[in-house]
């Protein structure tokens, strides 16, 4: 019996969004024709994670799918099945040998060693460090930052890393998943989280897609509910792009965009969300948004000045507590 497309999950504030032992499983049979294929795709991949673990070797998800396609079908059926034998063993996905591909970046006042004794240095303000792909594995972490700054995009966090944000303001650690965060990126912040003790602020559009991103950041996603323990971390703070900022710092209107359907749909879904409830100051800053029908890309600041980011706004956020 596999737990399946989590149904019933709770929210707790120290945790997150988890799943509630004993919730709905789906069962799956190798006698019945519409899941014997299934079965036998679960017991294919098992096998593999059985010699991977016994031979202390790893792959990724895309690994394991281009191992045989044709057998497969799709790189979703492999990351579903995967889910599912994770969730079922009640272990992290990580012990069972299967790692994430990769997409997040690291950069700032950090130093740590790899599983196989690489000394990695993230200090270097030219490059950010691809976000290593056994968080678990990573020992040795050493930091004098003050704080860690999640950026939602790519190019946001390649401007602050050109301005050399990190060491100007105060010593900092600055991380992004470059869009919706890969398991890799959510554990690392994580680890650094439970290493330092240090508050995290997140970066994010002022638009509903932003929110969501930095809820599975702080609060987990209903597919990985059953990590939860691992990859949340509900400490994390709003820090912006805030709708009340637009108005403050009189950004023209007319370099706000428009909501789609699907803003509109996104936004109502997120204000019905269990932990919004317990988030007063975010709810009302979402009803600044809903009420606007406006979203901002936080390069939106440039209008303001071309350094407008790295020089005025986040040093006086956070000088002056700024943050929700």
């Amino acid at each position: 019996m596999v737990k399946h497309e989590i149904v019933k999950l709770i929210f707790k504030d120290s945790v997150g969004l988890q799943m509630i032992p004993g919730s709905t499983t789906k069962r799956i049979r190798s006698d019945c024709p519409q899941s014997a294929r299934r079965f036998a795709l679960m017991l294919k991949i098992l096998s593999m994670i059985y010699k991977m673990v016994q031979s202390n070797t790893y792959a990724t998800k895309r690994d394991i799918y281009y191992s045989d396609t044709l057998l497969f079908g799709s790189q979703s059926a492999v990351d579903q099945i995967i889910n599912d034998i994770s969730c079922m063993l009640k272990i992290p996905r990580r012990s069972l040998h299967v790692l994430s591909t990769t997409k997040g970046f690291v950069a700032g006042n950090l130093c740590y060693t790899e599983e196989d004794g690489t000394k990695v240095n993230c200090t270097c303000s030219a490059t950010a460090v691809t976000v290593p792909s056994n968080v678990q594995g990573i020992k040795n972490l050493t930091s004098h930052a003050k704080f860690i700054l999640i950026v939602e995009k790519d190019a946001t966090f390649q401007r602050l890393l050109d301005d050399d944000f990190f060491s100007k303001v105060s010593p900092c650690i600055m991380i992004t998943g470059r869009g919706v965060p890969d398991l890799n990126t959510r554990l690392l912040v994580r680890k650094l989280w439970d290493s330092f003790q240090i508050p995290i602020f997140t970066l994010m559009d002022a638009d509903p897609h932003g929110v969501e991103i930095m809820c599975v950041y702080k609060y987990g996603s209903v597919s990985m509910s059953f990590e939860a323990h691992h990859l949340t971390v509900p400490s994390v703070k709003w820090l912006g792009l805030l709708p009340s900022d637009l108005e403050r710092l009189n950004i023209c209107k007319d370099a706000l965009i428009p909501f789609t359907k699907q803003d509109e749909n996104k936004l109502a879904s997120i204000l019905k969300r269990p932990y919004i409830a317990s988030q007063p100051l975010w709810k009302k800053e979402l009803e600044i948004m809903a009420a606007s029908k406006l979203k901002a890309e936080i390069q939106v600041l440039t209008s303001l000045s071309s350094d407008f980011l790295s020089r005025v706004y986040l040093p006086n956020k956070l000088q002056f507590g700024g943050w929700l």
